[in-house]
């Protein structure tokens, strides 16, 4: 034991070597031996990738279930409200210190509700387009995956960079265009021009390597004995990402059509 400044435990290794020496009282004996069995906390369980599939897949499943029956009834007028819900509850799963599955699964299923909404339209104006976006969607995320893992492209600190001041970048120019538009001013960003083609294909490059970091971030977790629960956050982080990626190649589609 080092020496501490601390006047209080200058003392403390000799304390602790006289009480180890002596012996034990029998009223201490006693007590000890009345003591209930120390019985130690469950440990909690560590994240597995099987956690992150099952998480993802059920939360997806709900999202695609609520995004049917809206497309199926028809009920477009749902598209705002889902819109908003799934926004607010995005940003509540992302700021609270504790991760709360019924909140991830609020926003699946406002965001079902939203894509829905938002793909019965699109369909009716391009019969097909919603499989096309869909498959487009599927593949794009399936050959991410198979680029992490066979380690084609490598995360590293200079990517992670990259990746996140696109992402930064491409945030603040839809919010510039938004509030652009509610003056009436055009910034060619969503007109189905070739600046909203080329923007839109931005879009889904950053959306496809965003995923590299996902998985990067769920494999550095695993190895760090992260604790089970966190698989639905990571979940909740997936599925944002294949929000935008699907929005964006529907509305890439959506140009192709016109």
């Amino acid at each position: 034991m080092q020496s501490s400044s601390n006047p209080a435990f200058r003392n403390m290794e000799k304390v602790i070597g006289s009480q180890q020496q002596a012996a034990p009282s029998a009223q201490y004996l006693d007590q000890m031996y009345n003591q209930p069995a120390y019985e130690a906390p469950a440990r909690e369980r560590f994240l597995t990738v099987d956690d992150v599939v099952t998480k993802t897949a059920m939360i997806l499943v709900l999202a695609v279930v609520a995004g049917f029956a809206t497309a199926w009834f028809q009920a477009y007028y749902l598209a705002l409200p889902g819109a908003l819900i799934g926004f607010v509850l995005a940003m509540v799963v992302i700021f609270k210190r504790k991760i709360s599955p019924p909140l991830i699964i609020g926003y699946a299923l406002a965001e079902g509700v939203f894509l829905g909404a938002i793909t019965g339209v699109f369909n009716q104006y391009y019969p097909g387009i919603a499989a096309q976006a869909i498959v487009g969607t599927l593949g794009v995320f399936g050959g991410m995956l198979v680029i992490y893992k066979t380690g084609a492209i490598r995360v590293t600190p200079r990517l992670t960079k990259m990746i996140i001041g696109g992402i930064v970048g491409v945030a603040v120019l839809m919010l510039f265009n938004l509030v652009m538009s509610l003056f009436g001013i055009n910034m060619g960003l969503r007109d189905g021009s070739t600046m909203a083609i080329v923007f839109s294909v931005i879009c889904i490059a950053l959306a496809a390597f965003s995923f590299l970091l996902d998985f990067d971030a769920i494999d550095q977790a695993i190895k760090q004995g992260a604790p089970a629960n966190t698989a639905w956050y990571f979940a909740f982080g997936l599925m944002v990402t294949l929000v935008w990626l699907y929005l964006e190649i529907l509305r890439l589609l959506g140009y192709a059509r016109q």
